[in-house]
């Protein structure tokens, strides 16, 4: 069995080049670096069943050979990433999911897309199920993101109406654990880096808005759960155990021990007030839901940024 794995040197792509060599797949690894990196599939480049591609997926993707599964992963996933790369973001939603269902429907493979929670944009309902269609500003600055996943969406499910591809539709919600950027500039990372180097954590606003983390081991497995499936329709897979924001930037100070201080800063623009998944759907179909609590994910994920920042810190 052969899968491509778009955006696969990516956080959450590499894990999923990890779970499919584990499983005896041939790994196809495309990626153009522009937030992913080679050193979250270094470990992998002498197994020969492994194979990188440095390329843009907004660019047609030709692959020779056999191809069995697509996963579509490329696409800038943090505020500041789509904030510092909005027409990239924009493109590789629209033409890179365009060229990746092309390759699979060439194939005739079962293409999977890696969607996201910011469909619901700043929810008037929570937590939110996949019936809810959201509320998303798409003309505000987080809308080359939202835009571009909700677009993704839609022609994921005109592929598989039209052209009877099989596909398979995954809403990510917040995600963390090893291989996280140290400057991805979402919540986790903010917070254990600053914990960590004893700089003052980071809210934005008053803190009261809330997340809900998910540690990657169990997101890979209801994503591997999700392409096993028959299911067509989007499913959320995220922890639907609920944290206010500042609660979390506490937790982060007692696992640490450090005593940086908590400061606030305005809340970014249509930044979401909730954002907990209903996972209903996941119990229900995958039998799956998260198993990692928080506070051992935390524990794993801080050791991980320990090892960063001391590596960081060495001299040349």
């Amino acid at each position: 069995m052969r899968v491509v794995i778009t955006g696969g040197a990516g956080f959450l792509g590499s894990h999923l080049c990890d779970l499919f060599i584990s499983r005896g797949w041939d790994v196809l690894c495309m990626d153009n670096l522009v937030t992913g990196s080679d050193a979250n599939i270094a470990h992998l480049t002498s197994n020969p069943r492994f194979h990188k591609v440095h390329h843009d997926v907004s660019q047609f993707i030709e692959v020779p050979g056999e191809v069995d599964t697509v996963l579509h992963f490329a696409s800038p996933a943090s505020p500041p990433d789509y904030l510092k790369f909005p027409i990239q973001t924009l493109k590789v939603g629209s033409l890179g999911t365009h060229n990746a269902l092309g390759l699979a429907k060439a194939k005739g493979a079962k293409f999977l897309l890696a969607s996201t929670s910011e469909c619901y944009g700043d929810p008037e309902v929570s937590p939110q199920p996949e019936t809810y269609w959201g509320r998303v500003n798409p003309v505000g600055p987080r809308g080359v993101y939202d835009e571009a996943k909700r677009f993704a969406e839609a022609i994921t499910m005109a592929y598989h109406r039209y052209h009877g591809l099989d596909t398979r539709i995954v809403r990510i919600f917040n995600t963390y654990g090893p291989r996280m950027r140290l400057n991805d500039g979402r919540a986790l990372p903010n917070f254990l880096y600053q914990a960590l180097v004893g700089e003052p954590i980071t809210v934005y606003g008053d803190g009261r808005q809330t997340r809900s983390f998910c540690y990657i081991s169990d997101l890979i497995e209801g994503i591997y759960r999700l392409l096993e499936s028959n299911e067509h329709e989007p499913v959320n897979i995220g922890n639907p155990h609920e944290i206010t924001i500042l609660e979390f930037a506490e937790r982060v100070r007692r696992l640490t021990g450090s005593g940086v201080p908590i400061i606030h800063r305005p809340l970014p623009q249509d930044d979401p007030k909730q954002r907990c998944p209903d996972i209903t759907k996941a119990r229900r179909i995958l039998r799956w839901e998260p198993k990692v609590q928080l506070e051992e994910g935390l524990g794993l994920t801080c050791d991980f940024f320990k090892a960063q920042i001391a590596a960081t810190a060495r001299p040349a």
